[in-house]
Formats: C-alpha cells, structure tokens, sequence
C-alpha cells in the first residue's frame, strides 16, 4: 500500500521539477552510455580485436563525456529536460526521436573533425543512437503503463461497468474513468455491434462482443450496470439495450446528446440514470452556428416567457451566442429567479436582464422595447393548456392574441430585426381554443411580415415537448407517484415528441433561416402512442399502477397534425424544418374584445 500511495504521488506531479529533469538526464545518459559500450563491444569483437573489452573501454572514455554534452545541449534545447511535454506522452516521444537524430548527427560530424572519435566507429555512433532511442523510449513506455495502472479504479471502490459503444463517446469516457483512481465507475468491458471492434482491446478494455453477447459479458466480468455511451442514440436504440441490460440485471446509465465531442470531451460527470425521456425521444440535432451567430452575436436578443420551459432553454442556449444583451421578459418572478439562476449561477434580480411584466399590458410593452431597443425577439410566453383554455376562451385571446399582436406592433415600431412566433402543432387544422388562438397568432405574424416591414416576422410551429410543466408525462408520473390510475384519453391517440434542447436549437436554426412571414414546422419524428408512453413509465417505475381510459375531451384530436390543409412540406435549407406559407391577417379584425372569443375566433380564422 506504501508504494502504490508513492507512486500515485510521483505519476500524478505534471509540474516543473529541476529534480527530476536531472534525474531523468542522468537515467537517459547513463543509457546512452550502456549503449555506445555495448555497440562498440560488438563492433570490435565482430573486428576480431585481441582485447575487445579494452578497446571499448578505451573508446567510451574518449568519447562519452562528449555524448554527454551533446546530448544534454539539444535536449535542453529541444525540451525535453525543460518539461515541454507530460513525461511519458506520445508528444514527448516525438521529441525524443528529435533528439535522438540530432545527436547522433552531432557525433557523426564530429567523428570528422575530432581525434578522441578516431577510436569510435561511425557504425557504433549509429547503432548506439538508434538503440538508446528504443531503450529512452521503453523506459518512458514502462513508467506510462505503471502510471495508467497506478491511476486506474478497482472494483473494491468501483462499480463494474461495462460500455456499449466503441466510438469516440465510449473511447473517452472509459479513457477518463482509467485515469482517475477515485472514479466511482470501474470499465470491465465493452459491447459493439460492429464486429470488427470484436477482441479489440481499448485503453486495457476489451470488447466482449456486440449486443447479443450482453448477457455473456455480464457473467464473465461480473458487471452490475450498463453505460449507453453513444451520445447520438436515438430512442429506439436506448430502449432495446435498455431492455436487453435490465433482463440481464443490470442497472442503466447513459450520456446525454451533445453537439460534438470535439467541442467538449465527455467527463464522468456527464454520465446520468436513463430518463423516460431517453426511451421516448432524443436526437443529435446539426445546427449552422456561423448562421446563428450572424444573427445574434452582439445583438440585444428579448425572449417573452422566458421562465417557461421552452423560454427558459432558450435563454440558456442563446447565452452561448455571446449577445449584446440577453432581456429576460416574464410575468413569473420566481420563474424569472429560475432562469437567471440556471444561467450565471445567481439570481439576485437585481439587474436589467430581467424585465417583470404582462404582455397585456401595453403601455409596458411598448415602454420596454422603446427604451431597451431589442433587436432579435423570441416570442414564448403563451397560455398553453388545452382544457382550461376550453373553459375560459377569452384568456386565450387576452394573452395569446392581443398579447402577440402588442409586441408586433412594437417590434415593427422600433425596428426589430428579426421578429420569431413560437407556435404549436394544435395551430394546423386547429379544433381548440388553444388551437384557434395559435393560428391567428401566426396570420397575425405573417401579416407583419407582409406588410414592407424592415424586419423578418416568422413562426415556428411544433407539438409536444418532453419534460416541460404540465406535459403529458409529468401527469403520468405524479400519476404513478401517488400509486394511481394512469388516465390515458383515448387508447388510440398519438401525439408527436421531442426534447426541450432539439426544439430549441431548431427554433434558433429556424430563426436564421426563415423568410419573411413563413411558418416553419419542425421536424418532430414519428409520433407516439401515449397508451403506449403510459405502459412503457408504468412498466419503468416497477408498480402496479392501472391504465384508465377517460376519453377525449373537448377541443382534442385523435391524432395531431403538423400541417393544415394545402400546406406543403417542402424542406430547401434544413432536413428538420419545413417552409410552409400562411395567409397573412390584418390586425384590425382582432382589435375589439369580444363578447364570445371562441365564436370570434372561428370567425376570423375563416376568413381569407
């Protein structure tokens, strides 16, 4: 234990250290040394000298003490005694044979002009130069190999892992988990569907086969939980694995999506429990982020319901575009709080970030954009739920029209540059209140679009986002908490999926790449059966929790659609996003607060 906590102490020290610099000149030299002995001992006995053990040592005399300055001088001056490189790194291998060339080089020419070299072969300086690379080389080999050993967890602190996915997401966390003695995870072995991975050995890890040998890798390594480490992974993919490590007894982890290992390589901090939104849907979304950038980098960005699920992620993603200002617009102060804390890691509220207003007050709007001057607007803020909305019609045009329509007009009032709706699927053939007061929102936007306005006005119309307040699954689940029934309206409804992050980076791509007073609908995928969503977090959660069938209520579809009759789906700048032209509505026929808001809605909507 004493010398395994030593050896931790020394391979751990990256740090300048004249010590051992010195040391590590002396322990190369002395191999240079063994090797010019060597090389000239075979070179004279191959001569057939009669004291070839003499005319060595006659030679090494002469000629090491020089070796030695030489070689001291181009290491220095090449870096490798300078610490330029972590010891033992493929980096400082590259210096070696640097070094190594040089000096002999040095010598060779030297054997020329000196007479103490006149005794020392050229085929010794060669042969001695190439061996002493090798044996530096090995020895900072060997001290790599009892670093990584040193470094590596062991499974009487460690949990047993085994990692499905050899690629550059599964390459580097196990890398990361070797490194740290104190990991918490122990990788025992890979699985891989590719079978040319197959009894490969990565970083000490082996690949024990592909998905059909999971229950064979388990036994044999003893494995106690399953890391799903292919940050791509869709939703099909996640759940069969899952299912196939759980028959195996084996706990589930996974990492998230991310844009691009390059960017930031995976941690073991990235590595989570498996969520029901994995099972349901994720997806690596490619987004132009010169595109983005063009648009928002250095601008004054406003985001109306900026606590709210969708808002919320949007503020988070757009910070990293570096804007001018980012204003956090809401009705919600503790959301507010939220938000700015999910951010900077603050929420004092105390600064001009964050703007607490109603989008029906008017005169506060108009206030805001005059005198904070927002140049792109992401508007979020909405009343959202479907069967309230139903009761209560006039909220929904209270908020979802007048409360749009009073920020075009002061968007187009102070030169807004980009202007984008954020809209729902209920828009496209809408039945609802919800629906209704969507689609003219979205006329209301096209018509601002349409009307020789400097700015670009578009909406960006999508369904169901997995995990924000009040969605189908957090029902589900506090369902599920308190012991049950699962209320499920109807057993053949389906409804389209995505991730809070895929609709948001989407939405921002849609906001780069739309044209005046488009709509554009976001890819959603396939959609998914929500009897089929309740058996599946039934089935997770281990309780026996019944189903009950409660039927549609009023204003809800079977089926969702994402376009409305003669909408075509055409896709000419993203695979994800769709352009879709809407007819454009004049403000003026939603001016006056009706007495019956669900009638007034119809009315408009039906007309041309």
């Amino acid at each position: 234990m004493q010398v395994s906590a030593l050896l931790l102490r020394l391979t751990r020290s990256n740090k300048f250290s004249p010590f051992t610099s010195v040391l590590q000149f002396v322990i190369d030299s002395a191999t240079w040394a063994l090797t010019a002995t060597v090389a000239s001992y075979m070179r004279f006995v191959y001569q057939g000298h009669h004291d070839p053990m003499g005319a060595t040592s006659d030679s090494v005399q002469r000629v090491v003490p020089i070796v030695f300055v030489v070689h001291a001088v181009v290491g220095l001056v090449v870096g490798i005694y300078r610490r330029r490189w972590r010891y033992g790194s493929f980096d400082e291998i590259g210096g070696l044979v640097i070094a190594s060339t040089i000096t002999t080089s040095i010598l060779l020419v030297l054997r020329f002009f000196d007479n103490s070299f006149n005794a020392f072969p050229r085929s010794v300086i060669v042969v001695a130069g190439f061996a002493a690379l090798c044996l530096v080389g090995a020895n900072r080999y060997v001290w790599r190999l009892i670093r990584e050993q040193v470094h590596r967890p062991t499974s009487l602190t460690a949990t047993k892992l085994l990692v499905y996915g050899a690629g550059e997401g599964g390459i580097q966390i196990v890398s990361t988990m070797m490194r740290n003695p104190s990991s918490q995870y122990l990788p025992v072995g890979f699985i891989d569907d590719n079978p040319e991975t197959h009894r490969l050995s990565i970083s000490g890890v082996p690949v024990l086969g592909g998905r059909d040998n999971m229950a064979e890798a388990r036994k044999k390594t003893g494995a106690t939980t399953l890391l799903i480490a292919i940050p791509s992974a869709d939703s099909a993919l996640i759940t069969n694995i899952s299912q196939l490590a759980q028959s195996s007894g084996m706990e589930v982890k996974v990492v998230p999506p991310v844009q691009s290992l390059h960017e930031r390589p995976l941690t073991t901090s990235d590595i989570r429990d498996l969520t029901d939104e994995d099972l349901l849907g994720r997806r690596h979304i490619n987004i132009d982020l010169q595109q983005i950038s063009d648009y928002v980098v250095n601008r004054r960005v406003l985001v109306t319901g900026a606590g709210g699920s969708i808002g919320s992620e949007l503020c988070r993603q757009l910070a990293r575009f570096n804007p001018a200002e980012l204003i956090m617009l809401d009705r919600d102060e503790s959301a507010l709080h939220e938000v700015q804390l999910s951010i900077h890691g603050r929420a004092l509220l105390d600064t001009p970030q964050t703007v607490l207003a109603d989008l029906r007050d008017a005169d506060t709007i108009h206030h805001i954009f005059a005198t904070r001057k927002p140049e792109v607007v992401f508007h979020a803020a909405a009343l959202k739920h479907l069967p309230l909305l139903e009761s209560y019609p006039l909220e929904a045009y209270q908020t979802n029209i007048r409360g749009t329509l009073t920020l075009l007009e002061a968007a187009e009032k102070n030169d807004v540059a980009v202007f984008v709706n954020i809209s729902t699927d209920k828009a496209a053939n809408p039945i609802s209140v919800l629906g209704y007061s969507k689609r003219i929102a979205e006329r209301l936007t096209a018509g601002f679009g349409g009307n020789g306005s400097k700015g670009k006005y578009i909406s960006v119309r999508f369904g169901n986002v997995l995990g924000s307040r009040g969605s189908v699954l957090m029902s589900f689940r506090d369902q599920i908490d308190k012991g049950g029934p699962v209320t499920v309206t109807h057993k053949g409804v389906t409804r389209y999926f995505m991730t809070i992050s895929e609709a948001v980076q989407l939405v921002i791509q849609a906001g780069a790449i739309g044209d005046n007073g488009e709509v554009l609908v976001l890819d959603m995928g396939k959609p998914v059966s929500i009897y089929e969503v309740a058996a599946q977090l039934v089935k997770n959660s281990g309780k026996a929790v019944e189903i009950e069938i409660v039927g549609l209520r009023s204003g809800e579809k079977v089926h969702e659609e994402l376009f409305g009759d003669g909408e075509v789906d055409t896709r000419p700048r993203h695979p994800l996003i769709s352009h879709v032209a809407v007819q454009p509505l004049g403000s003026e026929l939603v001016l006056s607060t009706p007495s019956d808001a669900r009638a007034m809605m119809i009315d408009v909507i039906a007309k041309p």
